[in-house]
């Protein structure tokens, strides 16, 4: 999956990802579905050892437009982990306390600790795409906030974590049917809001913001990965392979105890 991986300084033009690329599996959905389940199954046990080990901590960052699928990503990836060790952080709208203070407070009290995977459902990058396509703060603000993430994620990287950014690339025309979709059925109609219109309406805008984050602040330290999402089985098979390679990367292993096994009877 390194094909999706986006190096650092590279000028990223999003009309030329095809969301519906699934070049790097050769099956069908069904293949793919018996592949996610044995990742699941290798991403739980490494979860385990990390848990355990409590020596790296993991940071996953979910980005998309709306129906890209981060809520779906969550649950199909890491529906066979351990939830003890997974968490799962939302940022929305900030609160009045919140705005009082720097855009990256808030973030900071949410990163893991060690021996934790902690996902963000949206992050500090909204403050570099919501902020600038609604003019929230002017050009001059947000411009800057490349740099301060760029430093915030390397400090949290010096510091131990483990980061992997995730863009799920969705197609206009397949959020539209996903919308559509979910107005036709009952049970879906919580998952509407039809002020997400005007920010569809806004599309141009936000791929062009897009564009620029992964531009500026994809690096060695806190890769992006730039997920062709248009259909579901292949985003989830992309994100799982991508965890699952990084956390064999960090060799992990289960810490020995400081006391001799062999001595110990149990009465």
């Amino acid at each position: 999956m390194k094909r999706y991986r986006i190096p650092p300084n590279q000028k990223i033009d999003l009309s030329q990802w095809d969301p519906n690329d699934r070049s790097e599996f050769e099956g069908d959905k069904k293949d793919a579905e018996a592949r996610l389940a044995e990742l699941g199954r290798e991403l739980d046990a490494l979860q385990d050892v990390l848990f355990a080990q409590r020596k790296h901590k993991v940071l996953i960052v979910l980005q998309a437009m709306d129906t890209g699928g981060k809520d779906g990503t969550i649950r199909k990836v890491f529906e066979q982990v351990d939830p003890q060790g997974v968490r799962v952080a939302n940022f929305k709208a900030p609160t009045v306390t919140e705005l009082e203070r720097d855009y990256l407070w808030r973030v900071h009290q949410q990163v893991p600790a060690r021996g934790e995977i902690v996902i963000f459902n949206r992050s500090h990058y909204e403050d570099v795409l919501i902020v600038r396509v609604r003019q929230l703060v002017p050009p001059a603000v947000w411009q800057k906030r490349y740099d301060h993430i760029n430093a915030f994620e390397k400090m949290l990287v010096d510091e131990g974590a483990t980061i992997l950014k995730f863009f799920l690339h969705i197609s206009a025309d397949e959020q539209k049917r996903r919308l559509e979709e979910r107005l036709a059925d009952p049970d879906k109609h919580w998952k509407f809001n039809p002020g997400d219109l005007g920010e569809r309406r806004l599309w141009p805008q936000y791929m062009q913001a897009y564009a620029e984050v992964l531009s500026r602040t994809s690096t060695a330290e806190a890769p992006w990965y730039l997920v062709p999402a248009n259909r579901k089985w292949y985003r989830n098979l992309v994100v799982a392979s991508v965890l699952v390679e990084t956390l064999q990367g960090l060799k992990l292993s289960y810490p020995r105890p400081d006391w001799d096994p062999a001595k110990i009877t149990i009465e």
